[in-house]
């Protein structure tokens, strides 16, 4: 009783870094706050580590902690976009994140949250943060009321790890395995930067995120080619504590496209979470009519909506006289 007393009484503590340098606390927070929201999987995290490296100037954090336990982190993408969670018996650090980004960040902040963290939507809210108007369909809000105009978001999908359709047959010469040398490292980074037009995952970067927790190769995925290339790829991770897996990223090669590839290899990815022990699996896809194939593809798999984000836009600081 002592021991709980004191605790009680013990300072909430705030520590800002630059990068997400305390992962394994915002994992701790991450792995106990999931199962109520359904958003900010372990695996995402350490996804958003890798994107990360080298640019630890752009990537301030801070974490709330009270004793050993983690209760709120903010996560900033500078000049203007925020990352957060706090669990939701502290709604009241969520101020507290804002304020800290609001600060840091020094200008009108974007933050995206999910309907299923209403502690966040509240407070933000309140301090003025809107639903910004876009060209696309307004709909209305879930509970009713006034309509919102909505932007690009993303669909939060699930399914059980029960009755997983089989692993399709892959046309001749191709085969579903894990990475097995430094070639299909860097085969897959290759893939992924022609997949998404994007620069970011190198071949080190990709090597580096190999070795960071929950990082496992067997649900990490690869396509090969007949002629040994990697064609697609379904990187998996796994969140043993509460028995749940999710897809980040998930692509095909431009060259392989429109064979079924990367179906398959998701599909095989699911058998894996299953074989681990898992009970449900959980992937993020846009929900808006402007990029629709990708939760077309997870839809076909059996995975259905269970919530979705929307995007706040804080009020402009007004420039000083």
């Amino acid at each position: 009783m002592i021991t709980s007393r004191l605790d009680t009484m013990a300072p909430m503590r705030r520590h800002e870094y630059f990068g997400p340098v305390a992962l394994p606390a915002m994992h701790s927070l991450a792995t106990r706050t999931f199962p109520m929201t359904g958003y900010r999987h372990v695996g995402d995290l350490t996804w958003n580590w890798c994107l990360s490296l080298d640019r630890a100037d752009e990537c301030p954090t801070a974490v709330w902690s009270h004793g050993d336990e983690t209760l709120a982190w903010g996560w900033l993408e500078l000049p203007d976009n925020l990352m957060l969670q706090v669990d939701p018996s502290r709604p009241e650090l969520a101020d507290e994140v804002l304020a800290w980004a609001e600060r840091t960040a020094g200008g009108t902040l974007s933050v995206e949250v999910a309907e299923t963290e209403p502690h966040l939507v509240s407070v933000l809210e309140r301090r003025g943060y809107t639903l910004p108007r876009s060209r696309s369909r307004s709909r209305t809000r879930p509970s009713g009321g006034t309509p919102v105009v909505d932007g690009p978001f993303m669909a939060c999908l699930g399914r059980p790890l029960t009755g997983l359709p089989a692993i399709p047959r892959l046309p001749d010469g191709y085969t579903i395995r894990a990475q097995q040398s430094h070639a299909d490292v860097a085969g897959r980074a290759a893939a992924h930067r022609a997949a998404f037009g994007s620069t970011r995952v190198t071949t080190e970067r990709h090597a580096r995120m190999r070795e960071i927790w929950p990082y496992r190769a067997e649900f990490d995925l690869v396509v090969v080619s007949p002629e040994g290339a990697v064609a697609a790829y379904c990187q998996g991770w796994y969140d043993e504590a509460n028995g749940i897996g999710t897809f980040e990223p998930v692509g095909a090669h431009p060259d392989h496209r429109r064979l079924g590839l990367a179906r398959a290899v998701c599909i095989a990815v699911l058998h894996a979470f299953a074989d681990a022990g898992g009970h449900r699996a959980v992937v993020c896809s846009r929900g808006d009519a402007d990029y629709p194939v990708p939760k077309r593809l997870y839809e076909s798999m059996g995975f259905a909506e269970y919530t979705r984000t929307r995007t706040y836009v804080g009020r402009p600081r007004r420039q000083a006289l």
